[in-house]
């Protein structure tokens, strides 16, 4: 996300910590950088433009903190700028009404039907109840591939196969769901290749009928600027509410993004940053400017963590390494549970500085690594996970063919493993001598 534009800013930031002070000439060619990495982003022209000038002003107005280095603050006043440009705060869904209704609507390929599965999951998992309608009458495909992605999430689909009457499926849908206590329809609407008036007439007319709480737009990322043409007409026509900004993982350059809210005035609400189901998030203006300026996002990865981590198990987990009981059970469950958060890049780039560290170092091949230390432990039985120390030479044979691995390669595993394990238990002893020594220290204190 945002890499190319990331890796040009941090140039530009390099230039801009060794000042010794901010004068209009000094500052000159660092903002000009951050120009050129801005449009090279596709950003538009008057939106970087105005940037500058904005970060300008800022800089050349204000006197430098004595705790702060002059760089530093221009780097500040770049964060704060772009925070600002990408919307200040986080929008969230307006839902009212019993059901509330959401219409999704784009262009051809942007990605509404993948979009509308996604976001009723999330809404799902927020406590909310809602139903897929199926109102794409003209893409064959459409509807079938909104009951598959129903299935997966297990979440119900309003289809009427062989209908083309939109107005009549949107009743029926209101009608069902109101039957079944569904409170939330999301409506995954037909999308063209360009704009046209018969695709927009029709939006209008599912719009007046439904008097949706939120029309959301879905805006494929890779498109740069012309997404910003899209939305505005699609705002002129039906009055947008909000946009969700898909394949934001791929090799979108962010100038969507950075233009949207400054040029139509409209939020994004929501993103899609992989082809999960549950690659798909709130959109944070505070923490997409912090990674892509490198200074990570640790809210958001600690908000994945606690998704992904049940906390009593947490609990159980630490009370093992404590006591040195930690197994290779435990080892692959904590395995699973890492790639419960995402692709390794995409939690190294949550911390600061990760952008850096994904560059310099071969993370592809670190996960692999942890696929084949995945294969080899579920090539054990239960009893050998729990007591490694049964692993003689004719079972690590067998487990090395099953996980088709060499010998040496489990055997290395393994050893670290037990490294991991003895200092695991070292740790688990420093820290009882610690608590006993606590515990005299405060009782001397107390006065016992």
């Amino acid at each position: 996300m945002f890499d190319s534009l990331s890796s040009k800013l941090q140039n530009a930031f390099r230039n801009l910590r060794g000042l010794g002070k901010i004068s209009e000439d000094n500052i000159a060619e660092s903002l000009r950088e951050v120009r050129t990495a801005l449009l090279e982003a596709d950003v538009h022209f008057k939106v970087a433009k105005d940037f500058i000038e904005q970060v300008k002003q800022k800089s050349l107005g204000q006197e430098v903190l004595a705790s702060v280095q002059p760089g530093q603050q221009i780097v500040k006043f770049i964060h704060d700028e772009l925070v600002t440009l990408l919307g200040s705060d986080h929008h969230a869904l307006q839902l009212s009404g019993n059901p509330s209704s959401i219409l999704l609507v784009g262009l051809h390929g942007a990605g509404k039907t993948t979009t509308a599965g996604k976001l009723a999951r999330l809404l799902s998992k927020q406590g909310r109840s809602p139903l897929l309608v199926a109102a794409d009458v003209y893409r064959p495909a459409a509807m079938n591939q909104l009951e598959t992605l129903g299935q997966q999430l297990n979440q119900p689909v309003f289809a009427k196969h062989g209908q083309n009457d939109v107005l009549s499926i949107a009743r029926e849908a209101t009608e069902f769901a109101l039957a079944n206590n569904r409170n939330t329809l999301i409506v995954d609407t037909a999308g063209r290749l360009q704009i046209d008036e018969p695709l927009i007439q029709e939006l209008v007319r599912l719009r007046d009928l439904l008097k949706p709480q939120e029309i959301l737009l879905v805006l494929d990322a890779a498109t740069g600027q012309e997404a910003v043409n899209v939305a505005t007409h699609f705002d002129k026509a039906l009055g947008i509410t909000g946009v969700i900004l898909t394949k934001l993982d791929g090799d979108a350059r962010g100038g969507a993004a950075l233009s949207l809210r400054a040029v139509t005035g409209k939020p994004i609400k929501f993103v899609g940053v992989g082809e999960k189901h549950d690659d798909f998030e709130p959109f944070h203006p505070q923490r997409i400017a912090g990674r892509i300026l490198g200074m990570g996002d640790v809210v958001s990865l600690v908000e994945k963590a606690a998704e992904a981590i049940d906390e009593e198990d947490a609990r159980k987990l630490e009370e093992k390494m404590r006591r040195g009981q930690f197994t290779l059970q435990d080892f692959l469950d904590q395995l699973r549970a890492m790639k419960k958060l995402g692709s390794l890049e995409s939690v190294v780039n949550l911390l600061p500085g990760g952008a850096e560290i994904a560059k310099n170092n071969d993370l592809g091949k670190s996960e692999r690594e942890f696929k084949r230390m995945e294969g080899m432990i579920c090539a054990m039985t239960t009893q050998e996970r729990s007591r490694p120390e049964l692993l003689n030479a004719k079972r690590r044979l067998r487990i090395a063919k099953g996980s088709a691995v060499t010998v040496a390669e489990l055997n290395t595993t393994l050893n670290k493993f037990a490294q991991m394990q003895d200092m695991m238990k070292k740790m688990g002893k420093l820290q009882k001598m610690m608590g006993r020594a606590g515990g005299a220290g405060l009782g001397k204190f107390m006065g016992r």
